[in-house]
């Protein structure tokens, strides 16, 4: 991937990882656009000189204006990349976790889908492009605290792989990036092993200017998780990390 001349747009760009990554893109030469839902992080990144465009992925008519209203501001997009999610904890015996379930998986699987739908025919008519999606470790190595978290990635993993096979011969590549624990939102203060923000975009822009650009954007801290099954690991981690529940969700054996 050529990261010095893109039309690229990140949904879900308004912090974190995507955030970092609007920038990361924009310094290598590129024009970014960002959406999101907060108003005062638009605002900031407008000032940053960022094209910025409020969205909802959980609202498919507000996907639709954003989708329009982008395309009208860049007909020439490229890059669409799909950011936006939610981590939240479940406790399973709980019948009231079943709203969190749904969000997350209306936002973190279901709102994928909704943004690559909306921009699809645009690449397949220029007959180039790139949708970036977004996993996780996790996807590959469940944390049984966020166990719809888990299953919503592990699903856009699934989904990134069939539109991948889908779009083979249009031009049009789909790259997933599969970020290990990094450390924004308050990550680093529940998981010291968490990556510097800083170092894991390096990382990644480093991948992602590879040739040919891996189908999956693997830092060097996700390959324990993204392997574990084929290292013969994975029933070990999974419950070296299933001890968190002890104190993300205190009384669960009361």
């Amino acid at each position: 991937m050529d990261l010095s001349d893109r039309a690229v747009l990140v949904v879900g760009g308004t912090s974190g990882i995507g955030r970092e990554l609007a920038r990361r893109f924009a310094a290598a030469g590129s024009t970014v656009a960002v959406g999101g839902r907060g108003a005062e992080a638009l605002s900031a990144l407008s000032d940053e000189g960022f094209g910025t465009f409020a969205v909802d992925v959980t609202d498919g008519a507000s996907v639709a204006r954003a989708r329009d209203a982008v395309l009208a501001a860049y007909p020439e997009l490229d890059t669409v990349v799909t950011m936006s999610g939610v981590m939240l904890l479940e406790d399973l015996r709980d019948p009231a976790h079943f709203e969190a379930a749904r969000t997350t998986i209306d936002t973190n699987l279901v709102g994928t889908i909704r943004v690559i739908d909306a921009f699809t025919p645009h690449l397949l008519e220029r007959g180039a492009g790139t949708f970036v999606t977004v996993t996780s470790g996790i996807a590959f190595l469940p944390f049984a605290p966020m166990p719809t978290y888990a299953a919503s990635k592990a699903g856009v993993h699934a989904y990134s792989e069939a539109l991948r096979a889908q779009l083979d011969g249009t031009g049009v590549s789909v790259v997933e990036l599969v970020p290990p624990a990094v450390a924004v939102a308050g990550q680093e203060k529940a998981n010291p092993r968490a990556l510097p923000l800083d170092d894991f975009a390096t990382e990644v822009m480093g991948l992602l200017a590879r040739n040919p650009t891996p189908d999956e954007i693997l830092v060097e801290g996700v390959l324990m998780h993204r392997w574990a099954e084929r290292d013969g690991t994975y029933d070990d981690l999974v419950a070296q990390r299933s001890q968190a529940l002890d104190t993300l969700l205190p009384g669960r054996k009361g």
